[in-house]
């Protein structure tokens, strides 16, 4: 077997074995294959796309380049939620305590974040003492203990995915999704849980902006899950305003805790509620959505999430005061209200945008030697739809230094558009995928 004929292969639109994804794999990490070629099969791949066959054995393939959790000492069904990113887009940490407590078991692996704020992990650690890098045994006696942790993934898990991605984010064969369902699904198969549920967000903050080819993505992946052996559901919402009102890492936390104590509604609250219930019902909690939104609410009414956030915090070294006394957290110095210049309502914004404003302050990294500041980023004030009169605070900045305070100034009220019409509201949640979305699922993202 040798790649050059691997690559012709799949250049001339056939259809690629087990065996020869193998090889492509086995081979590309061990260094026995270079760079050049696996490009070349990448983007034969790209042109070509992969069926359902051939993109479940990469998924496999790339599952077993490393090491593969075991999760089996944990007693009950393990639950994994992932979602595929977005702008204030907290949901772990409402929804890992809400199902914990009414016995579910989240053992869930996170990676940092590179773009406008920080992932789960960068979250975490802005909680005082808290520490999301443990070995295996200590995190499963912590989801034994209370039913929920949160680790950082190991270097061992899915390494065949940190090189392919490396290698497609410079050759142009990111936007393709066999490729994007294999690099996830992939890591999500080697972390362990029994079930998965996906958020995949679409609109204008959003890495799958048109919501046709959202549900796509999520049907594959859905497909890929349940044939490995995991039960498997997505849900499909709309990121085309921050999901939540914060953008920033503590500042995200305290808004979870304050959803948490029962202090605050709205769509990050919606939207974790709807992944919460999911994961019930996949881990045999509940035994229909009816049933998991009433034991989510006496999750929420009795306290008991929010002591299971503060134990899981406290197993982990981290302080649990904050669950009561979110003041408590990393603060900015400063915070510095955005104000609009007209009348009229919230028609839109560019959510991207406000990521980037939040990135700008320190809330996020470029790259992943960036330092982050846990304490700053950006408390939206106004949502779609909203009325607005010259001199109302469109959103707070919350900031250490001032170097990019005009700029980050402009690009809010820019990113937030008013009109003199309020705007249809899209839906909150666009769709609930369990099956394969249409034939075309393999097409180049547009």
């Amino acid at each position: 077997m040798h790649i050059p004929e691997i690559i012709l292969k799949k250049r001339n639109g056939g259809t690629l074995s087990r065996p020869e994804i193998n090889h492509f794999i086995d081979g590309y990490c061990a260094g026995d294959i270079p760079d050049y070629q696996a490009a070349a099969l990448l983007m034969a791949i790209w042109f070509n796309h992969l069926d359902h066959d051939e993109t479940l054995a990469l998924t496999l393939a790339m599952r077993d380049s490393g090491e593969i959790v075991d999760l089996s000492a944990i007693s009950g069904v393990k639950v994994d939620k992932h979602s595929t990113g977005g702008v204030g887009d907290t949901t772990t940490l409402v929804t890992g305590p809400l199902v914990a407590a009414c016995g579910g078991k989240v053992a869930k692996m996170s990676g940092r974040g590179l773009g406008h704020t920080g992932g789960t992990l960068d979250k975490l650690e802005a909680i005082p003492g808290m520490s999301v890098s443990l070995d295996m045994e200590r995190f499963r006696r912590i989801v034994s203990a209370c039913g929920l942790a949160v680790m950082g993934q190991t270097a061992d898990l899915v390494p065949a995915d940190k090189k392919l991605y490396a290698l497609r984010d410079v050759t142009g064969t990111v936007d393709n999704m066999a490729l994007i369902a294999g690099s996830i699904m992939s890591k999500k198969l080697a972390s362990g849980a029994d079930a998965i549920v996906l958020d995949v967000k679409t609109g204008n903050g959003a890495f799958m902006p048109d919501p046709t080819a959202a549900r796509q993505l999520a049907g594959l992946m859905v497909t890929i899950g349940n044939q490995a052996g995991r039960r498997t559901v997505a849900l499909v919402t709309d990121m085309n305003q921050p999901l939540g009102n914060a953008v920033g890492n503590a500042l995200e936390v305290r808004e979870a805790i304050e959803i948490l104590q029962g202090r605050h509604a709205g769509d990050l609250k919606t939207v974790s509620l709807a992944l919460a219930a999911e994961m019930l019902l996949l881990g045999g909690q509940a035994t229909n959505i009816a049933n998991a939104n009433q034991m989510l609410a006496r999750a929420l009414e009795s306290g008991a999430a929010l002591r299971h956030l503060a134990r899981m915090i406290e197993l982990q070294g981290g302080d649990p005061t904050v669950c009561r006394a979110p003041d408590r957290l990393p603060r900015a110095q400063h915070i510095i209200p955005v104000t609009a210049d007209t009348a009229g309502f919230v028609a839109g914004f560019d959510t991207a945008a406000l990521g980037s404003a939040a990135r700008l302050l320190g809330a996020g990294r470029l790259t992943k030697n960036d330092t982050i500041d846990p304490a700053v980023g950006l408390w939206m004030r106004k949502r779609l739809g909203d009325r607005v009169a010259p001199g109302d605070i469109l959103a707070d900045m919350h900031i250490n230094a001032p170097r990019n305070q005009a700029d980050v100034t402009q690009r809010i009220k820019q990113a937030v558009m008013i009109a003199a019409r309020p705007p249809t509201r899209p839906a909150l949640i666009h769709d609930r995928i369990t099956q394969p979305v249409d034939a075309t699922i393999h097409r180049e993202l547009t």
